[in-house]
């Protein structure tokens, strides 16, 4: 693993580049997916493109195989998301005004996002990185309500055409955006501190961050995601599931941060109290966790 802590952000990604076998592995198997199955998207059409999909990921599979230090269980992922997001972003740049538009610019959010997710967390806190750090297995819910979103967007599509506005897509699509700069803000201004996992024991190196992002709210990888969640219905223009994503996101982060919030406590004491007196918690209307 290789030593970056003293490294600034940019710096990282060299470092990473030249000795981490997986955060390689991961951006060689995505790039060069995405430029295949992107130039077959481009230069054909997005059925094409889709076609090429799974040749690509046999290969990449079988050069995996033949070579060292190459872990399949990252190398796979990665190679499917390369594919996803080329096959999306070239239909949403070829098909512009379709109202198919709106789905693929979805599906181009969510693969960078699962993409995103392991880049970052390699960048920013290597000892946790691992291959479910693409968050591709969150779990069953989260992906019954993204199924249960294609199915809502596919019917309305049919049904109603009307509904899916073209100005909703672009304000869905700032939504995502910023949401995913506050995520990747705070995995880079946590450093250490931010994980998958929620932490149930104070570390050594521990410490309370209240620089960068986490001076304007107590919880921007949780702001982000929300704003992320929220927003994929908006491109979408989804009504239901919008109202469903909404209530389903704000309650888990409600339940996520107070546990956090009461581990938080225990870890800095007074520190922590001071710090949530003084700064936002980020998701609207959720108060945390109270000290008696």
């Amino acid at each position: 693993m290789p030593q970056i802590q003293q490294h600034t952000f940019w710096e990282r990604v060299v470092v990473h580049l030249k000795s981490d076998d997986e955060f390689r592995t991961a951006t060689d198997a995505f790039t060069a997916s995405f430029a295949v199955v992107g130039l077959f998207s481009a230069a054909a059409c997005t059925v094409w493109g889709l076609l090429s999909i799974i040749p690509t990921l046999l290969i990449a599979y079988i050069i995996c195989k033949r070579r060292q230090h190459c872990n399949e269980a990252i190398l796979m992922p990665a190679a499917f998301l390369g594919c996803a997001v080329a096959v999306s972003l070239a239909h949403t740049i070829s098909n512009e005004g379709d109202v198919f538009v709106h789905l693929s610019r979805y599906f181009l959010f969510l693969f960078l996002f699962h993409f995103s997710e392991f880049i970052f967390t390699a960048l920013t806190n290597r000892r946790s990185l691992r291959p479910d750090s693409f968050l591709l297995n969150h779990s069953v819910g989260y992906w019954l309500a993204a199924g249960l979103s294609w199915v809502e967007f596919l019917i309305e599509a049919w049904a109603f055409p009307g509904m899916k506005s073209y100005p909703l897509l672009w304000v869905g699509t700032f939504g995502c955006v910023i949401g995913e700069i506050f995520r990747k803000l705070a995995m880079v201004h946590a450093g250490l501190g931010f994980t998958h996992r929620l932490a149930m024991t104070k570390r050594s190196d521990h410490r309370l961050v209240k620089d960068g992002v986490y001076a304007y709210m107590r919880h921007p990888g949780y702001f982000g995601w929300f704003i992320w969640a929220i927003s994929t219905q908006v491109i979408l223009c989804n009504p239901i599931c919008l109202i469903i994503y909404t209530y389903v996101t704000w309650h888990f982060f409600a339940s996520r941060i107070y546990d956090e919030e009461k581990d938080l406590v225990a870890f800095f004491g007074d520190s922590y109290v001071e710090y949530q007196e003084a700064v936002w918690i980020g998701v609207p209307f959720v108060s945390g966790y109270q000290r008696p």
